[in-house]
């Protein structure tokens, strides 16, 4: 498995981290877990097109890990891609209806791309055949507990605490070759992705607190800290350990080095914290 970050960032805006999206790369898949703001612009950055996802999986349907959604549906689909295969907790169909439905917000681009004779012909010329359907995703809706078997690899689903009940909140991992990589999506400590966690060669986890950083109860009770973090994966035997969803005040050179001593002191050397574009071999 190669991982590539897209994204390491949370929804403000910011040069150095795009939202959430981290790319996997299988055999001849190439699997998305998550499509956040800018999250389309970094895959072009590192060398990929559109056309080349086959797999895209959401957490959940906060802005930041899925803004990039229509964009990457609409561009591979006008590279000619065959429809990508997208799954996510419910609402996925009336999103992406929503998007590309007869009635979508989209409707008059793809009506005028469709219809209108010029852009017939470009399609045409391209190599297209007409007449030219629209965008169609191959979605599936899916909660904790589902498991998909891709080609040499296993995707399974655990529930996250996060946004509950208005966004069904998930966490994911995948096995393929003996390795096991896992996305814990946005969450709260909890039993359910800390046994997805478990003796994972390489885990990714979400942090939205700098050490030691007080917030509003309400609020931390969803948000580990680098510390908590590194002392539930050190409990349940992960191997490498990855802090992303870092936002822009987290960033000062100070609060680097304080998250890289909890995780040293709590989990060891094999941590740290992922920036945009940052490759792995797991």
């Amino acid at each position: 498995m190669r991982l590539t970050v897209l994204g390491s960032g949370s929804p403000e805006a910011y040069a150095r981290r795009a939202s959430s999206g981290f790319l996997l790369e299988i055999g001849s898949d190439r699997i998305l877990l998550d499509c956040g703001g800018g999250v389309f612009d970094n895959l072009i950055r590192s060398g990929r097109l559109p056309r080349d996802i086959t797999h895209l999986f959401f957490t959940h349907y906060h802005s930041d890990h899925m803004m990039d959604y229509a964009r990457l549906v609409h561009a591979a689909w006008d590279e000619g891609a065959p429809p990508l295969k997208v799954f996510g907790p419910k609402p996925l169909a009336a999103i992406t209806d929503g998007y590309f439905g007869r009635n979508g917000v989209l409707n008059n681009d793809l009506r005028a791309r469709t219809e209108l004779p010029q852009s017939q012909q470009v399609w045409v010329a391209r190599g297209g055949t007409l007449p030219r359907p629209w965008p169609a995703p191959e979605v599936t809706e899916i909660t904790a507990g589902f498991t998909y078997e891709g080609d040499g690899w296993t995707l399974t689903a655990a529930k996250a605490t996060h946004a509950e009940p208005i966004l069904d909140c998930l966490g994911f991992a995948v096995q393929a070759d003996g390795k096991k990589f896992v996305y814990s999506g946005d969450t709260g400590l909890c039993d359910d992705i800390a046994n997805l966690c478990r003796d994972a060669d390489f885990a990714v986890h979400w942090c939205y607190r700098g050490s030691g950083e007080q917030l509003h109860p309400a609020t931390q009770a969803f948000c580990p800290d680098p510390a908590q973090v590194a002392d539930m994966a050190q409990s349940v035997g992960v191997k490498r350990l990855y802090l992303s969803h870092f936002r822009v005040h987290m960033d000062s050179p100070e609060g680097h080095q304080k998250a890289i001593a909890d995780l040293n002191d709590q989990f060891g050397s094999a941590s740290g914290i992922l920036e945009d574009l940052d490759v792995f071999e797991i």
